[in-house]
């Protein structure tokens, strides 16, 4: 199989496409955690109390049992849907950091544009979607430097660069972007991607390196599979998901190290700062008692690990 993949853009990084086919629209994941149960008659969710972190939440969701999670969904491995649930590396961390509170995090599917505007309006508590810590989001500004809202704090748990995706057995040898020099690559037309490619060419000089830019990233893969180009440019996480699952794993591989890495962070409103210290906290103690780690591990992007979590520390 092939994933069509690309969320950033020259102007923030933010995230721009979908993965496939997938569209989702108000899907919701409850991802469990502890020994919380449902109200038979209400519906409502019970907290559980006894949880190590539960008397760090604000009284509202002690109260409620749950977390607002906004996503968008369609950004595998981060997060996307399986078998009508959503799945992915950001909800099995909010599954852990809900095991310390005793709480349940609730994710529902939007467009990541609208994800920022759904903190500010309470509509979500936070943002777990694969975001790019940025100072333009912290402090509500469009990527023109316009005020568009508040803005919103970053709990930063996870680091993401971009890495380059080779035919299996990465028969050309590739481990840096200056081995590219004198060969010819495909990329997404568009994107964050097709720019370092172009830096790079620049970089390349007499020795020239020819980019293949399709319109969407499967049909750049499709391109180094076949061997027409000896790579591709992606987020680490979603290279590293292409080379797992692309033909059963027999199709492609991850070259080299990963560049450009920078922070994806938990957003959480401004005013929300008990909140914020306490998911800071709690993500603490799952990289404390490991529970961090096997979900890194579960999705092959260990490398992506922070070893402590960090409040705003995007650029």
């Amino acid at each position: 199989m092939t994933a069509s993949t690309t969320r950033r853009t020259t102007a923030a990084r933010p995230r721009i496409a979908a993965v496939g086919a997938i569209a989702v629209a108000g899907a919701l994941l409850l991802t469990g955690c502890g020994d919380q149960t449902k109200d038979s008659g209400s519906g409502a969710v019970k907290s559980n109390s006894e949880a190590p972190l539960f008397s760090k939440l604000p009284k509202k969701y002690q109260d409620s049992g749950v977390i607002k999670v906004g996503t968008d969904a369609a950004y595998a491995p981060m997060e996307f849907t399986e078998g009508g649930k959503i799945v992915g590396i950001d909800p099995d961390i909010a599954e852990a950091l809900g095991k310390q509170f005793g709480v349940k995090f609730e994710f529902t599917s939007g467009t990541f544009d609208g994800l920022l505007t759904s903190v500010y309006t309470g509509r979500q508590d936070i943002i777990m979607s694969a975001m790019s810590d940025t100072k333009k989001r912290q402090e509500g500004l469009d990527d023109k430097g316009k005020k568009i809202g508040k803005g919103v704090d970053f709990v930063d748990y996870f680091n993401s660069g971009v890495s380059l995706l080779v035919k299996k057995g990465n028969p050309e040898k590739i481990q840096s972007l200056d081995d590219l020099c004198g060969k010819s690559v495909a990329v997404q037309r568009g994107t964050i991607y097709e720019d370092t490619f172009k830096a790079q060419a620049t970089k390349c000089g007499d020795k020239k390196l020819t980019i293949q830019a399709f319109d969407t990233d499967a049909e750049a893969q499709t391109r180094v599979k076949s061997g027409g180009a000896v790579a591709d440019l992606n987020d680490y996480p979603v290279a590293a998901y292409i080379a797992k699952t692309a033909g059963g794993g027999k199709d492609f591989e991850v070259a080299g190290g990963q560049t450009d890495a920078g922070p994806f962070g938990i957003g959480v409103g401004k005013e929300n700062t008990q909140l914020r210290d306490a998911i800071k906290e709690a993500l603490d103690a799952i990289i404390k008692d490991g529970s961090y780690a096997k979900v890194l591990e579960k999705w092959d992007v260990k490398n992506s690990a922070v070893t402590e979590a960090t409040i705003n520390a995007g650029k």
